[in-house]
C-alpha cells in the first residue's frame, strides 16, 4: 500500500525504532519510541496497537529489520516508513 495514502486515510500508529538519544533530537509527530533492540521483547505490545503501524528510523535500515521481524511474527499491517524526514514529510 502507498504510505501517503495510509497517512491520509488511516492515521497509523507511528513507531520510531531509533535509540532514545536519537529520538530526543527530533521525531515525527505522535511517534512512540521503541528502539530496535526492544522490538522482539515487546512483540505482544505491537500486536495490541492500532493498525496500521508505520516504523521508521534514521535511514530506513533498522525500520526495515523491525518490519520484517514483526511481519514474520504475525503483525501483518506494518510498513517501513523509511527515515524520520520521510515520515515527517508524509505527515505534512
Amino acid at each position: 500500500m502507498d504510505l501517503a495514502k495510509i497517512f491520509k486515510e488511516q492515521a497509523p500508529t507511528i513507531i520510531d525504532v531509533r535509540e532514545d538519544y536519537e529520538f530526543k533530537t527530533g521525531n515525527a509527530a505522535n511517534a512512540i519510541n521503541i528502539p530496535l533492540g526492544e522490538v522482539e521483547q515487546r512483540l505482544e505490545e505491537f500486536k495490541q496497537m492500532k493498525m496500521p503501524i508505520v516504523v521508521y528510523c534514521r535511514s530506513g535500515n533498522r525500520s526495515g529489520r523491525a518490519m520484517n521481524f514483526l511481519r514474520a511474527n504475525g503483525v501483518q499491517e506494518v510498513y517501513n516508513g523509511g527515515s524520520v524526514d520521510e515520515v515527517i514529510a508524509l505527515q505534512a
